[in-house]
């Protein structure tokens, strides 16, 4: 007796028949990526700082100099070939602790952005769905945390909650998803009235069904595209809270700290500062570039460049 189960040349090709608009969509959107130099340089540059991020750790030359090491004879040091980046205060190696912060950095961002998107979707996703009484109590909340200046909440809340790396990620989150709450909701209320939601609730799917399976999908192109740029700047808020003090705290190196401390010493040391400055600059440049390309990517309306 013949079997009933289909090959699986016979699977790829119906899901690709199936799906050959999208498919179509994201070769164009791949093409348009390809073309656009600036992207491809930011996608390169993630690439690499992401690299460095993984195994910076197991390949920095003074490994100790994060982990509370002081060196009073080698302190201020100028870049050298045994120091590439020079020293600080303290004689730890400035170049070692720049590649480690690095990972600090990214696992922060991952978590800031991670908490921030799971609130903001998920409040946006009930307040552009149910509308009514829950929408304007949402959007309220939104409104008034989208009143307060960027930096200055989570410096309160990080103040408040102590230094330390947890209370500046803390801070950082709770603070972070309005922007994604009324980027889902304006999404929402624009998708929900089309007509394959109106099939959806026709067939009787329930609403936890229509808002996940439906409609959220639809928005996770304005989702990626507002995280890949949002990511630089939380490296960016995350150092600034450092700056100042309240953010990460030594011996754990952190970019935003170790230019505080190289201020002390400019212009003379002027290598403390520079070189996490660099390595941050770098960093939210390359973000955003991959942003503006994941954006002609993923948008099927976008214009050949």
């Amino acid at each position: 007796m013949a079997s009933s189960v289909s090959p699986p040349s016979s699977r790829l090709a119906r899901w690709r028949e199936d799906h050959a608009s999208q498919l179509s969509d994201l070769r164009r959107g791949l093409f348009r990526f390809a073309r656009n130099r600036l992207s491809l340089l930011g996608l390169w540059i993630v690439v690499v700082m992401l690299g460095v991020a993984v195994t910076g750790s197991t390949w920095v030359p003074f490994p100790g100099d994060t982990l509370g090491d002081v060196h009073m004879d080698n302190r201020l040091q100028p870049p050298n070939a045994t120091h590439w980046f020079g020293t600080d205060d303290a004689g730890r190696d400035v170049f070692t602790r720049v590649i480690v912060a690095t990972r600090t950095s990214f696992q922060v961002g991952l978590i800031i952005l991670g908490v921030a998107i799971s609130i903001g979707v998920t409040l946006g996703a009930v307040a552009g769905y149910v509308g009514g009484t829950p929408n304007q109590i949402i959007m309220r909340l939104t409104d008034v945390m989208l009143t307060f200046p960027g930096i200055f909440l989570p410096m309160a809340l990080a103040a408040a909650l102590g230094r330390g790396m947890v209370p500046a990620m803390l801070a950082l989150s709770v603070t972070w998803w309005p922007g994604y709450c009324r980027l889902v909701e304006a999404q929402m209320l624009k998708v929900r009235e089309e007509d394959f939601v109106a099939g959806a609730r026709a067939i009787g799917a329930s609403q936890r069904r229509v808002i996940f399976r439906h409609i959220l999908p639809n928005t996770l192109t304005a989702i990626v595209v507002k995280a890949s740029m949002d990511f630089g700047f939380a490296v960016l808020a995350l150092a600034s809270l450092g700056f100042i003090g309240i953010g990460i705290q030594p011996p754990e190196p952190d970019w935003g700290s170790m230019i505080a401390l190289g201020r002390r010493f400019m212009p003379g040391a002027w290598w403390i500062s520079t070189f996490p400055g660099l390595f941050m600059f770098v960093m939210v440049l390359g973000f955003n570039l991959l942003g503006d390309g994941l954006r002609d990517l993923l948008d099927p309306n976008a214009t050949v460049k």
